[in-house]
């Protein structure tokens, strides 16, 4: 069975605004804008015959899409989606030091060391792992051929690497921003990308 995916990131929230990760552990609410971004996301794509919405476990990615779940649509959490932990370093102000070994964390992903975690944190193979067993569950979803999810920026990045069959090296390829949109197709056997990560429909907010 074919299927069209809507693949978003949630709203804005004070942590990202600051600059400060949140991962897993921090279960943060929308800020003002994160808010008006749901609300234009939704006000672009609320003609969009979706047969269900598929969200996180951490009440933002609920916020970002309420719109559609209160039209009603059906919705489902899996907390499969959530984002990655970020371990030690969830919700604490980066320093130099601390966006120092933030950074080198990254290049040690893009360098291949994805078995590497930071501190008292999952690493991106352990991310895959959970991607993997949301994509099978939606995909065996035999009545939903258009379906929104709504998840994280660091856990989107894998899902995509998973989705597409890139190594998870390459998982940076795929740039995000609060809100925006990758449309995939999924054709029963592979995935095709449509939309690459487009925030047309955020034009006139200040992002």
């Amino acid at each position: 069975m074919t299927k069209k995916i809507y693949l978003t990131r949630h709203g804005q929230t004070d942590y990202n605004k600051i600059g400060v990760v949140q991962g897993s552990g921090i279960d943060s609410d929308l800020n003002a804008l994160g808010q008006a971004q749901g609300e234009a996301f939704f006000s672009t794509y609320k003609h969009i015959p979706f047969k269900k919405v598929y969200i996180s476990a951490l009440k933002r990615t609920y916020q970002s899409v309420v719109n559609f779940i209160e039209k009603p649509l059906a919705y489902e959490k899996l907390a499969d989606l959530n984002e990655i932990s970020w371990g030690e370093r969830e919700g604490i102000p980066v320093d130099e030091e601390g966006d120092a070994y933030y950074l080198n964390m990254i290049k040690s992903w893009q360098e291949g060391r994805t078995d590497v975690a930071i501190d008292g944190g999952e690493n991106p193979e352990q991310v895959a792992v959970r991607m993997h067993n949301a994509l099978e569950y939606i995909l065996s979803q035999s009545d939903e051929d258009t379906i929104l999810i709504c998840m994280h920026g660091r856990a989107m990045r894998v899902m995509l690497a998973v989705m597409l069959n890139y190594p998870l090296k390459c998982m940076d390829l795929f740039e995000h921003s609060n809100l925006c949109l990758y449309e995939l197709t999924y054709t029963g056997s592979m995935f095709i990308i449509d939309r690459y990560n487009d925030t047309s429909h955020l034009v006139g907010l200040d992002v």
